[in-house]
């Protein structure tokens, strides 16, 4: 089970996300809350986007998503961007 205690922003992300729409910014806000919280709940919609790099993903709303790396309790967070 995957269990996240720490989150860290690369500076790519924090880019990616002062550039999103305050609605998308505010929805990120819950999913983060969330993934902190439980990581098993079904609106996060985790999965392992790249398994040979470890790049997780996880689901912002229909149309936007948030890509993360995991070292032992710590999501470090690489990107934030819409959906195709």
């Amino acid at each position: 089970m995957l269990i996240i205690r720490r989150v860290e922003m690369t500076p790519h992300f924090v880019r990616s996300f002062a550039a999103l729409p305050p609605d998308i910014q505010k929805a990120f806000g819950k999913q983060l809350g969330l993934l902190l919280k439980d990581t098993a709940h079904p609106s996060l919609d985790l999965k392992i986007y790249d398994r040979v790099r470890g790049i997780w993903q996880g689901r912002v709303t229909k149309n936007y998503r948030f890509y993360f790396t995991v070292e032992q309790d710590l999501a470090i967070l690489h990107e934030i961007k819409a959906h195709d």
